[in-house]
């Protein structure tokens, strides 16, 4: 069952954080310097269990149940990435001209647009199977 929406949609979420990861900086100043990277501890860690929440939500499509759980921990742990981006890029010391804020910050954003989008699949996938149980 590797083809259902949910598996692509679980798909574009980890290529998404992969992607912020890889290629986009967080926040640069004026200059073009990156202020918040990705070699942080804190960043590095909750986009690495972003991806590999999505992957494990992706392998374990038999449990319905299991998955949406897995997706609701993808949700909570791209706030608190979204929540440590915005209060670093608040709480900057000494910089007298506002920080040109890069795509980074909105990474996060669109995966959680696309885990709930999985969830809502995957309920849908859950009733229709406890609808067809109920003809039995």
């Amino acid at each position: 069952m590797l083809q259902r929406i949910q598996t692509i949609y679980l798909l574009i979420s980890a290529l998404v954080m992969g992607a912020l990861y890889l290629w986009f900086p967080v926040v640069l100043d004026t200059s073009g310097n990156t202020i918040i990277d990705r070699s942080e501890p804190l960043v590095f860690i909750l986009i690495f269990v972003s991806i590999a929440l999505a992957i494990i939500s992706i392998l374990t499509f038999k449990k319905r149940q299991l998955q949406f759980v897995l997706n609701r921990l993808n949700i909570i742990s791209n706030f608190v990435l979204l929540g440590v981006f915005v209060y670093r890029s608040l709480t900057l010391s000494g910089e007298t001209l506002v920080s040109e804020k890069g795509i980074g910050v909105l990474l996060p954003i669109i995966s959680i647009v696309f885990l709930v989008l999985a969830n809502k699949a995957i309920k849908k996938d859950e009733d229709l199977v406890k609808s067809v149980d109920r003809l039995r």
